[in-house]
């Protein structure tokens, strides 16, 4: 989330105007004219703390700082909100927004609501499910091909909230009545040319017509569309959007065969989508498959290197489990009698087997519980597996003597991050604590990089990069947040922990327990999320919410210098205690 605000430096401030700042009346959220289609919304902001301060005419409570931020009910539409303290008056209007569809009067479709709206592709035999939102009580068919297609009513629809509802623990399925919702479902015959569903609307003798806007065309099984990743680490997904949730990433140069799309994006062979941009088309290619035989590996100073002579890249996953790392090579026939692992200081032993036709899985036992990072590339058509060693730690003369550590502060320049009650940004407290946390850890012999030490913006793939470069023991990064719309700010409060890959849970869960019981802080939670700065496995990575920039208590935490000395103590403290035990 994206807040504006103004910060004035380096200018003289006169006694009248320093008087006036201090006892000014402020609201930083919502901004006036917001929308939002919850059912409350909390107003965040300061004052000084004597005094009241009223909102629509009802006193509110405060911090001892004079922060505020309660939650009141929203109707839909317009909604007017009057601040006062003192002789100041503030005004803020909230607009919700109805998120039930409007049926249109008469014999009518709701706008945008035929489905497919972008054009698909699909094999022959696949089911496909047609739906619209229209007067209710109709009949509704759609006529695709030479195929008919009657659709039923769904008044009632069981959805699942954002993944974020999670934080205002409002994850649970929701069951909506969306009067006038049809739907069908059928299995595609083959189509001799796209075709544009056709939706025939009947009520009361009166028919209307209307098309999809997306075409159905059905793929040839033995004219299958080949395409070779071109993005460095090409996004594999469960589904064809950015909501849908993300697989191992295909290094670039695999090939694979397209079995369906949908609008921009292609389903791979081996079952995940991609994005067609991150994918260039190979005219007269034939479905990649490869055989592999013998696979060696060869120490390196820091790491182990496995690879995998191949004839075609393939896609691949990977699965970290409890001193085990395990990779499926796909659409792959193994034909290997010999594999070379000498006396290895991470890997104890490496065991395949081809556990389908197409999919052979290699699974490396390791000699450790913590697993320290791993690369995957392909040079040519083959596969080169790196498994990073555990950092070389001295202890002497401090604990942390010899290890890379990289701190990265959240937000920056033009990205400002959450804002406090009284305006001041989250990206300014990020780079405050982490500056803290890298003098604590150089202290402690540490070797710290920080991917920003000043204000300035700085994209999430060049943090990603860095760490991918930089290749550190651990990687952190530091955050503090903001509530959605209709949480309760007030009492939601804490520190929470993310980790996305099984190498970073155990540094993730320390941390959070250093914080919570030896800093006295309320606890939020510890989350595997995908995240940008959680995603890179070149290194465990970490990112820590640090509090509530939306909760008047964490704000206070937040802005107290001796706080802030306190937690990066603590970290640090932490992050020694988690090498010793991760090196045993």
């Amino acid at each position: 989330m994206r807040y504006l605000g103004l910060i004035i430096l380096g200018c003289f401030v006169t006694p009248s105007v320093a008087w006036a700042q201090a006892n000014t009346l402020k609201v930083v959220y919502p901004p006036t004219n917001h929308q939002t289609n919850t059912e409350k919304i909390f107003l965040l902001g300061t004052a000084p703390n004597r005094g009241e301060v009223r909102i629509n005419n009802q006193v509110i409570q405060r911090s001892k700082s004079g922060h505020f931020a309660p939650s009141f009910p929203l109707n839909v539409g317009e909604n007017l909100f009057t601040i006062s303290y003192d002789n100041q008056q503030i005004q803020i209007q909230v607009n919700r927004v109805d998120p039930q569809p409007e049926i249109p009067p008469g014999l009518a479709f709701v706008q945008n609501s035929l489905t497919p709206q972008v054009d698909i592709s699909r094999l022959p035999g696949e089911e496909i499910c047609l739906s619209a939102i229209a007067t209710p009580n109709a009949n509704l068919k759609v006529k695709l091909g030479e195929q008919t297609v009657n659709l039923s009513p769904q008044t009632e629809q069981v959805s699942l909230p954002n993944n974020s509802f999670i934080y205002i623990d409002k994850n649970q399925p929701i069951t909506q009545v969306i009067p006038g919702k049809y739907q069908g479902c059928t299995r595609l015959g083959r189509l001799t040319n796209a075709e544009q569903p056709e939706f025939q609307l009947t009520l009361n003798g009166e028919t209307i017509t209307q098309v999809s806007p997306g075409k159905i065309h059905t793929l040839s099984p033995t004219k299958l569309p080949v395409v070779e990743v071109i993005a460095e680490a090409g996004v594999a997904r469960t589904g064809p959007s950015t909501t849908d949730s993300r697989l191992t990433p295909l290094p670039k140069g695999v090939r694979a065969s397209v079995t369906a799309k949908e609008g921009d994006w292609l389903r791979l062979d081996y079952g995940a989508w991609i994005h067609s941009q991150e994918t260039r088309r190979i005219p007269g290619a034939i479905p990649p498959r490869s055989m592999i035989r013998s696979i060696l590996s060869r120490q390196l100073p820091t790491a182990t290197e496995i690879v995998f002579p191949l004839q075609v890249p393939v896609p691949i996953t990977v699965e970290q489990g409890d001193r085990t790392f395990t990779l499926t090579l796909h659409n792959t026939t193994a034909q290997t009698d010999t594999i070379r692992l000498d006396d290895d200081p991470l890997i104890s032993r490496l065991d395949w087997q081809q556990i389908a036709p197409g999919t052979v899985q290699y699974t490396f036992n390791l000699k450790t519980d913590q697993q320290w990072g791993y690369n995957l590339e392909y040079r040519n058509t083959t596969l080169v597996l790196t498994l990073r060693h555990p950092p070389a730690i001295s202890r002497k003369p401090q604990p942390l003597s010899g290890v890379e550590i990289l701190l990265n502060a959240g937000h920056g320049g033009e990205e400002l991050g959450a804002v406090g009650p009284t305006g001041d940004l989250a990206k300014d407290l990020n780079l405050v604590v982490t500056k803290l946390l890298r003098d604590e850890l150089r202290r402690l012999g540490a070797n710290v990089e920080m991917t920003r030490e000043d204000d300035r913006d700085l994209s999430l793939v060049s943090r990603q990069n860095m760490i991918d470069r930089k290749q550190p023991a651990i990687a952190l990064t530091f955050h503090y947040r903001f509530l959605a719309d209709d949480g309760d700010a007030e009492n939601t409060k804490g520190v929470s922990s993310y980790w996305y890959h099984p190498q970073a849970h155990s540094l993730a869960v320390l941390l959070q327990n250093r914080l919570v019981q030896n800093l006295g802080r309320s606890s939020f939670g510890v989350y595997w999320n995908n995240l940008a700065l959680t995603r890179p496995h070149s290194a465990p990575s970490v990112l820590l919410e640090l509090g509530f920039m939306s909760n008047p208590d964490d704000f206070d935490l937040a802005m107290d210098s001796q706080e802030q000395r306190k937690l990066a103590q603590v970290l640090a403290e932490g992050i020694v205690q988690w090498f010793n035990i991760a090196g045993e």
